[in-house]
Order: structure tokens, then sequence, then C-alpha cells
């Protein structure tokens, strides 16, 4: 695939991955541990959720610095579009009153999410700056992979939680299947990707 077809891949991931957490955020049934995060320090600074999502994304790329993290193209641009699509999304969505207009939202939102995570991983232009916070930190430590992940995310979902972000069943129905959704995705779009370069789908298992 040439540069141009992999940028354009890049880019309509990373709109899309924003849409998919405006739909969960929106679902109100719980969301991913960082959004957990980005809602709950967004409910006590007044700042937009789409902006939080890329100041906490470019900080967390600041961390990079000391375990000798390089970004790629991707990286960068993960910081800058996710925030203004997931600004996005909440501004075309409404809230969803009914529970099952709420479990319709979210069950999309992870769909959307998970094709998103296909189409950006397999334009091969680096990681983002949550999943390379990941790797630099198992590369530097030896650490298995999970036992980072599992960290890193139970101290954001903590901390999110008690700043009043929304941790709710869905939080728990995406740790537990958006890694078989992402690994479908990913045998279409990144089929040559080995597990190693897949941090955000490794489990304790693995």
């Amino acid at each position: 695939m040439n540069f141009a077809k992999r940028f354009a891949q890049l880019v309509v991931g990373l709109f899309l991955y924003g849409i998919g957490i405006s739909l969960m955020v929106r679902a109100a049934l719980g969301i991913a541990p960082w959004d957990v995060l980005t809602q709950g320090i967004a409910k006590q600074s007044g700042w937009s959720f789409g902006l939080l999502t890329n100041v906490i994304g470019a900080v967390v790329l600041l961390l990079w610095w000391p375990i000798r993290q390089k970004p790629g193209l991707g990286t960068v641009l993960n910081v800058l579009l996710i925030g203004p699509s997931a600004q996005f999304g909440l501004w075309l969505f409404p809230g969803f009153g009914a529970l099952p207009m709420q479990v319709a939202a979210f069950a999309a939102g992870m769909g959307v999410l998970a094709l998103a995570t296909g189409l950006y991983i397999g334009a091969d232009f680096g990681p983002g700056p949550r999943d390379g916070l990941m790797t630099g930190l198992h590369r530097r430590t030896g650490w298995p992979i999970w036992a980072v992940r599992t960290g890193i995310e139970a101290a954001v979902l903590a901390l999110g939680w008690w700043l009043g972000g929304n941790a709710g069943w869905g939080t728990l129905a995406f740790a537990l299947l958006i890694g078989p959704m992402c690994a479908a995705t990913l045998r279409w779009f990144a089929p040559n990707v080995r597990p190693a370069e897949r941090p955000m789908l490794d489990s304790p298992a693995d």
C-alpha cells in the first residue's frame, strides 16, 4: 500500500475512533478507563471532553521521553485528531434515554472503535500515545505487557471514577470484548501485525 492510501486509512481510522468514543459516552453505560479519566477531569475542570482527550494524549506522549520511546506520524496525529472527532460526535449524537437505545449505542460505539483500531494500526504509522507508553514501559522494565496495561488502566480508571467519570458495566464489557473485536479487524486491515505489536489486544492469558 502506498503512502497516500496508508495516510488516508490512518486519518479515517482516527476520526472513527473518536466517533466510537462519543457513542459510548452518550450511551452512559460506562466507558473505557482512559475515557473515564477524561470525563472525570472534564467534570471537575469544565473543559470539554475533546480538548482533554488531546491534552491527556499530549501529557502521555511526554512520558515517552524518559523511557526513550520514539513517536511516529500516527502517534502525533492520534494526539491531534481523536479529541476533535470525539467532540464532534458528542455534538452530533444526543443522549440515549431508553435502555435499549443505550445498549445499541454502546454496541455501535464498540464496533466503530474496533473498526477504527484495525484501520489506524493497519496503516502502520506508529502506536497511539497510550499504547506506546505500555510498550515502552514493558521494554524498559521487562514486565509483561498485560501487567503493565492492567496497572496503568486500573490507576487511570480509579482516578477517573473518583473524579466523577462514568465507570459502569459498559467499562467491564469494554475490557472483555474489545480485544477479540479488534483482533478481528486487524485480520482485515493488518494481517501481518505480530502480537507483540498489538499491546491493547494482549490479555493476562497471553
